[in-house]
């Protein structure tokens, strides 16, 4: 290993456990998005008041919630960031632009992860889906795969508008066509694992694979951006 990777890995682990430490501390996750994405998945659930309809719909409706909060949580973990212009700092001092982009990623998907778990219990319980043991095998791995994904493009554009005058409003613009596919595959892979509508889980792998390939894409990308689209 050499020493560039090194420090890009050191870096990385630093901004992750700083990150995952101040939201331990501050518990905005569980005080503010949790309750938030609940009533959202409440309201889905008095919108559509028909067993059948919740059923077939509940994949869907589980990665809207996730999506939705998860615009919240990228925009938390870079407001902390140019509160007090640390990644003025962090460019200044010449620290790795690519650890700070990994160790952004990886805060966020132990974030979404942790966050997604409650979503799915209560997708069981308002929506009354059934998970078998193959079933949550699959989600499980569909979970992961995503949140990549989703992290490493909340990360990336994060990153780009956290300087940004109206970065409230740029992020969503930014974020959620470029979540898209992921959202559909996830989507599509969260029905096998539900049964939903017939699907089988074998019919859900494939979109895992998918997942993979978005994930990959999105991070190395990320990786090779970050530096440059966070300049000023």
């Amino acid at each position: 290993m050499t020493q560039h990777s090194t420090s890009t890995m050191s870096v990385a682990r630093a901004i992750a456990t700083k990150d995952l430490r101040i939201e331990w501390r501050s518990k905005v996750l569980v005080n503010q998005v949790l309750p938030f994405a609940g009533i959202v998945m409440v309201l889905f659930a008095f919108a559509l008041d028909n067993d059948g309809i919740l059923q077939r719909v509940a994949p869907g409706l589980v990665w809207l919630a996730v999506l939705f909060s998860s615009l919240i949580i990228v925009q938390r973990t870079f407001a902390i960031e140019s509160a007090d212009n640390a990644l003025d700092a962090i460019k200044v001092a010449g620290v790795s632009s690519a650890g700070v982009f990994l160790g952004k990623s990886v805060a966020l998907v132990v974030q979404l992860l942790l966050f997604e778990g409650v979503l799915v219990l209560l997708s069981l319980v308002l929506y009354q889906v059934h998970l078998s043991w193959g079933g949550a095998v699959l989600l499980v791995t569909v979970s992961f795969l995503a949140n990549i994904g989703i992290a490493a493009m909340g990360a990336l554009y994060g990153g780009l508008g956290a300087a940004a005058k109206g970065r409230e409003t740029l992020l969503p613009l930014l974020l959620l066509p470029a979540v898209a596919p992921v959202l559909i595959a996830a989507t599509r892979a969260t029905e096998s694992a539900f049964g939903v509508g017939g699907a089988t889980l074998g019919e859900g792998w494939p979109w895992v694979a998918l997942l993979a390939v978005f994930g990959a894409l999105f991070t190395f990308g990320g990786t090779l951006a970050f530096g440059v689209l966070t300049e000023e």
